[in-house]
């Protein structure tokens, strides 16, 4: 049997060199020559030599993904592909996910949970949204289904008014026909379903009133007419007609701008 002629020191911190009849034959961090008593003139069945490197292989694979941990919450797949990209073979990998699962540090129901609850405190992603980011981090998707069940439409309130934010600043600018679908297709673009988008605009605090919208009817006309000015009137009406139609506005309020009752027609000019 091949006997340890020579246990030294790398120059990596806490890794050996294990030397066989003379010859180098494999390395082992601390941890693997304390746990076999790596020390000289041991003797070693092939069988031993092979379970001491794959005792090396899986500690390695553990104290890496233990670090990649410790700068935050991950998932299984996440720690798998880590691992994978560091050359730990899959047994090495699966032992190491195992052992950390079963020592509470990989929990993909619990990082579920998590990410739907900072979503909730400071995010703008809707269910949909989560989901698929939840996805894409490899969590099965019974796993997200089931935490998401859990909250409710009322729990997602605000983080549809942090989506809304920004949209405040349009009062005044559109329609509040138009104005509403753009929040909807806002909100449906982070994750949103339409029901819960029409809960959240329906509670929101976006005040339109009359003298906002004939601003809005102002704003929007002076623009459609200065996009139709040059063509013959009749068409130019139709254009400017549609276009304010097509940005939610009613047809009376339509006719109104066209009569000169917003801003006079001789006055359209200065614009």
């Amino acid at each position: 049997m091949p006997i340890i002629t020579k246990v030294s020191s790398q120059k990596r911190p806490g890794r050996f060199n294990i030397f066989l009849d003379g010859k180098y034959s494999f390395s082992a961090a601390e941890q693997t020559v304390a746990e076999f008593m790596l020390l000289k003139g041991q003797e070693l069945t092939e069988e031993q030599i092979a379970e001491i490197k794959q005792f090396d292989q899986d500690a390695k694979a553990t104290n890496i993904a233990s670090n990649y941990l410790s700068y935050e919450p991950r998932t299984v797949y996440e720690v798998l592909q880590y691992l994978n990209k560091h050359g730990i073979d899959n047994d090495s990998a699966q032992a190491a996910v195992s052992q950390l699962t079963e020592m509470g540090f990989l929990d993909d129901a619990k990082y579920t949970q998590l990410v739907i609850a900072q979503n909730l405190r400071i995010g703008t992603d809707g269910p949909v949204s989560v989901s698929n980011k939840l996805r894409q981090k490899g969590i099965d998707p019974e796993i997200i289904a089931n935490a998401l069940m859990e909250i409710a439409d009322a729990d997602w309130l605000n983080a549809g008014k942090r989506v809304l934010k920004s949209m405040k600043s349009k009062v005044g600018k559109l329609a509040q026909r138009e104005l509403e679908r753009k929040m909807t297709s806002k909100l449906l673009s982070h994750g949103f379903s339409s029901a819960l988008a029409s809960t959240i605009i329906a509670q929101i605090d976006i005040p339109q009133n009359d003298e906002d919208q004939i601003a809005a009817l102002k704003k929007q006309g002076i623009k459609a007419y200065k996009r139709f000015r040059r063509l013959p009137e009749n068409e130019r009406q139709q254009k400017i007609r549609n276009y304010l139609f097509t940005h939610g506005f009613a047809s009376n309020e339509i006719d109104a701008f066209l009569a000169g009752e917003i801003i006079p027609l001789a006055e359209l000019a200065e614009y």
